[in-house]
This record gives C-alpha cells, structure tokens and sequence, in this order.
C-alpha cells in the first residue's frame, strides 16, 4: 500500500467553530453526500457499517456508529485511542466499528494482521489495546511482546494467521478500498453516522458530532 501521512485537523475550541467547519465542509461531511449521486468507487452504507468481519467495540447495538481507519504505527491514532474509548464508554449507545487501514509501511500490516488473527481466540479488544497503546515504533519482535503481555497466545495467532490468511487480507483489501472511496487521506479518519471526519477531534467535539449525528438521523 502507498504510504500516507497523518491529516491531523487543527482542533476547533467551540461549538461555533465546529459548526463552521461543518458547515463549510472543510472537516466534517454528509455521506453519502446529501443531493449528489453515489461516485463509483464510494463504498455503500451497508458495506462500511454492517462488515460482518469487522471488530465491533463498544455497544453491538448503538444507535450510532463510529467507524475508525487507524493505523497502529499512527502517532494521532495513539495519541486519541484513550480519549475516544472513554467517549464511547460514557456515551454508552454507540457501535465502535474498527477498520484496520495499515498505510505507514509493512510492519503496519504485520500488526493489522496480527490483531485480526486474535479474533480468533475471542481477544481482538485486548490486541487492538496493547498496539495502539504503545508508545514506540513496532517492530515485529515488540509486536510479540506486547501482545504476549497482553495475554494473547502468540503462537496460536500465528496459527490462526495461516489458517485465515484469505479472509484477513481480504478485510484489509475491503478498508482499504473503503478508505480510498470515500476520499480519506490519512489516519486516523472516520465516519459518525453519516458524517464524515478525516482526522482528529477533541472529546468535546466527537461528543457534539454523536449528538449531531442523532439529530440528522431523527430528522430523516
């Protein structure tokens, strides 16, 4: 895959500032985009939020969905992790769909796969927590040492790895496809209800846009 930079927004401090980008589509934007028809290569609604493949963190049944394309090699994806888990955790309504989009090199798409694999063993949350967790750049020996930290039987996922080789990158092939489709540049970028949000915003800005995201799906 080709490399991309991180696409951190500059965050806005208020509700104005965030209407204003919003307004502006400058940060935030419908999808599908309101009035337009479908381009080709957008992926469908269904497509990105209904992946059955997909990890799900948070609430399975949320009224709303976050859908993430991160990196674990990200340093923005890192630096946010901790403050979306605890928005998710106090909302406590919303899908967290997670879409590994590995685009900062091969050791990228190592940890990815890696992580995928642990589904397997029912421990994809614990994985997901230990890479991104980090604070160094993963090698391959550290990403063994930090899942095995974590409580994951490293060996099994390798196992796993091998045996669902096909369906893991098929489901990197699918987000990466879906990333690409809907214009996104870098990681970390995401979809709130039907609001698109290519990069990164504050607590109180994920916050506002969840409860944007609940208006526009009322009024529809």
């Amino acid at each position: 895959m080709k490399r991309t930079t991180s696409n951190a927004l500059t965050p806005a401090t208020s509700r104005r500032d965030l209407l204003t980008l919003l307004g502006a589509g400058a940060a935030l934007s419908m999808w599908p985009r309101a009035g337009l028809a479908q381009d080709a290569d957008e992926p469908d609604e269904a497509s990105v939020l209904r992946d059955a493949d997909a990890p799900v963190l948070g609430n399975a049944s949320g009224d709303i969905a976050i859908v993430e394309w991160f990196d674990y090699n990200c340093p923005y994806c890192r630096k946010l992790d901790p403050e979306l888990q605890q928005v998710v955790h106090d909302d406590g309504k919303v899908r967290w769909v997670l879409k590994e989009w590995p685009i900062l090199g091969p050791v990228s798409v190592v940890a990815s796969r890696m992580a995928l694999a642990c589904k397997y063993q029912d421990k994809y949350a614990k994985a997901h927590d230990a890479l991104i967790g980090t604070s160094s750049k993963l090698t391959e020996p550290r990403i063994d040492e930090l899942l095995a930290e974590a409580g994951i039987d490293v060996d099994r996922a390798r196992r796993d790895l091998a045996t669902n080789a096909k369906a893991i990158d098929a489901m990197l092939a699918r987000n990466d496809k879906q990333a690409r489709g809907l214009r996104f540049r870098g990681t970390p970028s995401f979809i709130v209800g039907k609001f698109r949000v290519p990069g990164v915003l504050t607590m109180a800005q994920f916050e506002q846009v969840i409860a944007d995201a609940r208006k526009a799906k009322a009024a529809n």
